[in-house]
């Protein structure tokens, strides 16, 4: 697999997630990412820095010009923690332990490396996400997710899910709701 067409379709896949999801600055997307999927073979069994290298430029070439904050899950071995910057969780309790390849994934262990002051954190609640060969990233999703058809739907050969969050709907029958936050 070619890691600038990995970069690429990471960049346009983030793209569309953004314009999608209507995100805004200070939000926060989650992604979660097996590169092993990226590159075809089973989740797990196949971990690559250099694809997470090419996989992390891209989306945070999207994401940081707007100001938006990149949460990357870790894999299960880390109990899906999630590596981001300290503007993105002001108030939540760190944790400690740096992400490996084969502990944590190679695409959190990347984004920890490439952060001048990493954080890790249990849990965030996310504004969106995208679940880059089926990862799980819906415990990290704000309480009411909505699925995103994208047209961007592959980086390599793993398949992309994404979601965006709304507000819950509180009320009965006589409840107005703000149509600027569905």
């Amino acid at each position: 697999m070619d890691l600038n067409e990995i970069k690429t379709q990471a960049a346009a896949t983030t793209e569309e997630l953004v314009i999608r999801a209507g995100l805004k600055k200070g939000q926060t997307v989650v992604v979660g990412c097996s590169t092993s999927e990226v590159l075809g073979s089973r989740i797990g069994s196949d971990s690559s820095p250099e694809a997470a290298a090419a996989l992390v430029e891209g989306i945070l070439s999207v994401l940081e010009p707007r100001g938006i904050y990149l949460a990357a899950q870790c894999c299960e071995h880390l109990n899906r923690a999630i590596v981001t910057v300290p503007a993105a969780v002001p108030f939540t309790q760190r944790v400690n332990v740096v992400p490996q390849p084969k502990a944590g994934g190679s695409f959190a262990s990347e984004y920890y490396k490439r952060l001048p002051d990493p954080v890790v954190v249990e849990e965030i609640k996310a504004d969106a996400g995208m679940d880059i060969g089926f990862t799980l990233i819906g415990m990290h999703l704000r309480a009411v997710a909505v699925p995103l058809r994208l047209e961007n739907d592959a980086i390599g050969e793993a398949k992309v899910l994404a979601a965006r969050t709304r507000p819950k709907f509180i009320g009965g029958v006589r409840a107005v709701y703000d149509e600027n936050m569905l």
